[in-house]
């Protein structure tokens, strides 16, 4: 049984998510502020988040943070309509996915399971199973980046799931659908920032401040310019 934390301030949402969700088979354990958040994450490290932004003491995105220099538990970020900024800034903290406080529960189910899908490693991979590239490693049982210098660089579950899209079709364009539905299971609104966004973080971790690594194809998507070996 995966077991999901709700951290939220407004206690009917917090009830009725606990019942949804348990009747869906998770154990769920509830928190209105980021104190109550830590005391459960102490006592064992839930299998995903769910994560409100605007919260009493350290609001979403500081709770966000702190649990990013830490663990890479999904997060799924909770955000009003009309707060686009927001959601561009848990997705740059690391947030793997947001869904606004007028979601459907059955939404939001969905958007778990898919998570949950996407971040665990797959049945029968072995600890050899890595992948090179310009110098870099990608563990994919660690789901971590090594660098050319031997530094290790932990990864969401989005920045893993991008980076792991792409070095399976290297020098191929990859639209922005392509995508969102990688990271996130869904096609990419018309003018979803979101993507840009993850895009600057894996450029980020991969040191390509000068973009050449991760192309831009302006109008169309990305793509990464490097061959790819398995060790």
């Amino acid at each position: 049984m995966k077991t999901i934390l709700v951290v939220d301030d407004n206690q009917e949402l917090r009830d009725a998510l606990t019942e949804y969700l348990g009747r869906s088979e998770f154990h769920v354990l509830t928190a209105s502020d980021g104190e109550e958040m830590w005391e459960h994450f102490h006592r064992g490290e839930p299998n995903l988040i769910i994560l409100d932004i605007m919260m009493p003491g350290d609001d979403g995105l500081t709770l966000c943070r702190q649990i990013r220099q830490r663990s890479n538990v999904p997060i799924i970020m909770l955000t009003a309509v009309t707060d686009e900024i927001d959601r561009i800034a848990g997705l740059e903290i690391g947030a793997d996915d947001y869904i606004t406080k007028t979601f459907s529960p059955r939404e939001l189910l969905a958007r778990i399971k898919a998570l949950l899908r996407r971040t665990q490693p797959a049945q029968g991979e072995s600890a050899a199973h890595q992948l090179q590239f310009s110098g870099w490693t990608c563990d994919l049982i660690k789901r971590r980046l090594i660098s050319p210098h031997g530094e290790v660089v932990p990864l969401s579950g989005a920045d893993f799931n991008l980076i792991s899209l792409m070095l399976d079709k290297p020098h191929q364009l990859l639209s922005r659908d392509d995508i969102a539905r990688c990271i996130w299971g869904r096609d990419a609104d018309p003018f979803e920032r979101g993507i840009d966004v993850q895009i600057s973080r894996l450029r980020k971790h991969l040191h390509d401040e000068d973009r050449s690594l991760i192309l831009t194809v302006r109008n169309k998507g990305y793509m990464l310019a490097s061959d790819v070996h398995s060790v």
